[in-house]
């Protein structure tokens, strides 16, 4: 017992004397007996004790000192639970006792008798037993978990323990409310992983049973030689709710990363002999209960799971901070949230109720319904406005009506926001992974204008994602919400004339505090969207007036500016291969002539702007890629019309080899560059921005240079009209062309590709010395 015991803790301490004198009142110790109390090193909520006597040992648990966080620690609610168990012969310890009277250690606390005999896994890999006692360890373990959830809440007394039915949505709105309450700092995977769960609650949560709420296997006593489950421990955050929500929690370490270990006793269980599968825990549990095996939500209880597991974490570091910690390790946990969340996430898109699901960058369920829904409204809506949008854009050739929206798009937008297929980019508003957004830009590159349908344009996008990720409560009402309604529109500021911008730190706008204000002050161009009437909010991506010379890349930042704030001015739209494209909202020089906003329009903090700018390249390269993948899948289609319905010294275009060997040549791109690109998107789901700069570096090459190559094969079938405006090649390709250069020209990006390839093998390198 030792090993499980420690000295207590200084901020745990209590008089031994005044529950010595307690306990024998209540007759279970006699006044002349000695009391040594030792303090269980594992638990990390209530603290709790060993209570030894020369003839008789308990176990006390308690409320931890100080301010708590609401509705948490109900030591109460384990002593009633643990008492109504006991009496129906489930394996707890015997309750004993339950004191309110604080006078007598300092906090509430419940006694009950000690289990002397038995075994306690901290590690759940279960080192040391052999592979078949480790089998029939967790089948024993679910098993037990199968015949609480098919109690009986009546014959237990329990029927009002909990509030039974919409478990889930309550768990969601419990542990965002203890996450909010104890976050120490900002976690945007948090905040996403929270509205997911809150819009992708189960449709049946009617289901009530007594769940446990922490079912682990080092909450389990097991018999000393037998696979047998002699006591269940702390009973704290059990309820009565969805039973599935407490099972989802104790498979969750069967899908932990290898390479996460955060919390020791949660290491992967992945290739563990002896282990169980997922499916055969699940079998052996909905046999026990008498239940279909299949388990559809699965996804989405395990995510709900890691989501609490996350919150229990902020929790334990929260009281660390406080100094009421029960487990000396305390202050790691703040290292455990972000990381957490993240997996969180990448298990609430899968569509599987396994790990082993096979395929290649497979789409969640969600994903195929909503990229079917994108299809269909492209086809029957999208695409056969085509005419008149290019007629609008004709007939407005020489009128400011031109950096208009056309109705009609209006009108589709309106139809897409009725339909749901609205901020489908954004994966904490739309429950869409990044893999699942890819194959949606994939299918809305077929059309110049169909992001904007679906409130999934650039720079728009980018912008969002920022104020996302990094804006304050207050830049988020102000500019966030209405640029996710579609009311308004924004552009972003960075790229410069008169310094080589493929160098971001040559940035040389100015911002200047104050008092309680930023003075701005440059000039920037190719800031596109600015032309619309519509943008109203320019990001502008600014050098600190005392730069921080220490690092390069701590001396920009970006700051929200209005553009209708004095000294804001529109110079000129640029052209692309001269033409203006009004229907992005075109591409203008804007200059900020000493223009003054409040300070508070400062995003994330001077400094910050590359850092924000990781954030906001990531996904915004991806979607531009896979929108390029739907171009170049648009020209490869019309070079095939064209070379089958074309002839030529006698024969079809497409009987000419060259021709033929385009063709090839061009599926053989689109097929790469779809699969580097779905590959990035994966990462960036999996492993975030940071970790998936060579991806996206590498698929901002293949996408450029893939378009660009199939568009000028279908142009140079078409001959001269593929350089008219009668088909939309000229203007597909001078999109193409712009895209190896917008967001950094290739060459900076294969510079990055070098850097990030060379730094992995060199580590491989070190790794077999």
């Amino acid at each position: 017992m030792d090993e499980l015991t420690t000295p207590v803790r200084q901020q745990h301490k209590f008089s031994a004397d005044r529950l010595l004198s307690y306990l024998s009142v209540k007759s279970l110790v006699s006044n002349n007996d000695t009391l040594t109390v030792r303090q269980y090193s594992a638990g990390q909520s209530n603290p709790t004790f060993l209570i030894q006597t020369p003839s008789n040992s308990y176990v006390l648990r308690k409320k931890p000192p100080g301010e708590l966080l609401p509705g948490a620690h109900k030591v109460d609610r384990e002593y009633r639970v643990q008492k109504a168990l006991f009496s129906a012969g489930f394996p707890v310890p015997k309750p004993l006792l339950h004191c309110t009277d604080t006078d007598v250690i300092g906090t509430e606390f419940y006694l009950m008798e000690h289990v002397k005999q038995g075994r306690i896994f901290r590690d759940l890999r279960l080192p040391g037993v052999s592979a078949a006692e480790r089998a029939a360890l967790y089948v024993a373990s679910v098993e037990l978990l199968a015949k609480l959830h098919s109690l009986d809440l009546s014959s237990l007394n329990l029927e009002g323990y909990g509030k039974g039915p919409g478990y889930c949505k309550r768990q969601v709105s419990t542990w965002t409310k203890q996450y909010t309450a104890a976050a120490h700092r900002d976690i945007p995977a948090m905040n996403e992983l929270s509205y997911w769960l809150m819009k992708n609650l189960p449709a049946g949560d009617n289901e009530v049973t007594l769940v446990h709420g922490d079912f682990r296997l080092d909450n389990l006593i097991f018999h000393p030689t037998e696979a047998r489950v002699i006591a269940v421990l702390d009973w704290e955050l059990s309820t009565t709710g969805q039973p599935l929500a407490d099972f989802a929690y104790f498979l969750m370490p069967h899908y932990w990363p290898s390479n996460l270990n955060v919390i020791s006793t949660m290491g992967s269980l992945k290739g563990i002999e002896g282990v169980p599968s997922v499916d055969d825990l699940i079998s052996n549990y909905c046999r026990c209960r008498g239940i279909p095996s299949a388990l559809p939500q699965l996804n989405f209880y395990l995510a709900l799971s890691v989501f609490k597991m996350a919150g229990i974490a902020q929790g334990i570091y929260a009281r660390h901070l406080l100094g009421n910690a029960s487990a000396p390790n305390a202050a790691e946990f703040s290292q455990c949230v972000e990381p957490l969340a993240k997996v969180a996430l990448q298990l609430a898109q899968r569509s599987t109720t396994g790990p082993t699901e096979e395929g290649l960058f497979l789409q969640t369920a969600k994903g195929r319904a909503v990229l079917q829904q994108v299809k269909d409204f492209m086809e029957q809506k999208v695409l056969p406005a085509q005419k008149e949008v290019e007629e609008y854009y004709s007939k407005h050739a020489q009128s400011p009506q031109r950096w208009h929206t056309p109705q009609i798009v209006e009108d589709l937008k309106v139809k897409a926001r009725e339909a749901g297929l609205w901020n489908l980019f954004l994966p904490a508003v739309s429950g869409l992974s990044q893999l699942d957004y890819a194959y949606i830009a994939e299918e809305t590159g077929r059309c110049l204008f169909a992001p904007e349908v679906f409130n999934c344009q650039a720079p728009d996008t980018g912008n969002m994602e920022v104020l996302h990720m990094f804006g304050s409560e207050e830049q988020k009402k102000k500019w966030l919400e209405p640029l996710l309604r579609g009311e308004i529109r924004s552009c972003f500021c960075m790229t410069e004339p008169d310094v080589a911008s493929s160098d971001a730190t040559n940035m040389e706008c100015t911002l200047r505090r104050d008092e309680d204000n930023y003075v701005i002050h440059g000039k920037k161009w190719w800031s596109s969207g600015a032309g619309n009437p519509q943008c109203k909010v320019a990001i502008v991506m600014c050098r600190s007036g005392s730069p921080d010379v220490s690092s390069r890349h701590g001396q920009h930042s970006m700051i929200l500016v209005p553009v209708d704030t004095p000294g804001v001015k529109l110079v000129r739209p640029l052209t692309v291969f001269g033409q203006d494209d009004a229907i992005h909202g075109g591409h203008f020089e804007v200059h900020f002539e000493n223009v003054r906003v409040p300070a508070s329009n400062i995003i994330l903090g001077e400094g910050r702007g590359f850092e924000i700018a990781q954030g906001r390249l990531g996904p915004g390269r991806l979607h531009h890629c896979m929108r390029a993948v739907g171009m170049a899948e648009l020209a490869l289609e019309l070079l095939c019309q064209r070379a089958a319905s074309r002839r030529t010294f006698g024969k079809k275009l497409y009987q000419h080899e060259v021709v033929a060997h385009w063709i090839a040549e061009c599926r053989l791109l689109i097929e790469q560059t779809r699969l580097l690109t779905l590959q990035a998107a994966h990462a960036l789901d999996t492993v975030g921005s940071r970790a998936a700069r060579k991806q996206i570096a590498m698929i901002k090459v293949a996408a450029a240079r893939m378009a660009c190559k199939v568009v000028d094969c279908a142009i140079q079938v078409h001959g001269g009209a593929g350089v008219s405006g009668d088909v939309p090649l000229a203007q597909m390709y001078a999109y193409a062309r712009t895209l190896r250069i917008a967001d950094g020209p290739d060459e900076v990006h294969l510079s990055s590709i070098a850097h990030l390839e060379l730094r992995d093998q060199l580590k491989k390198a070190q790794a077999k010395l």
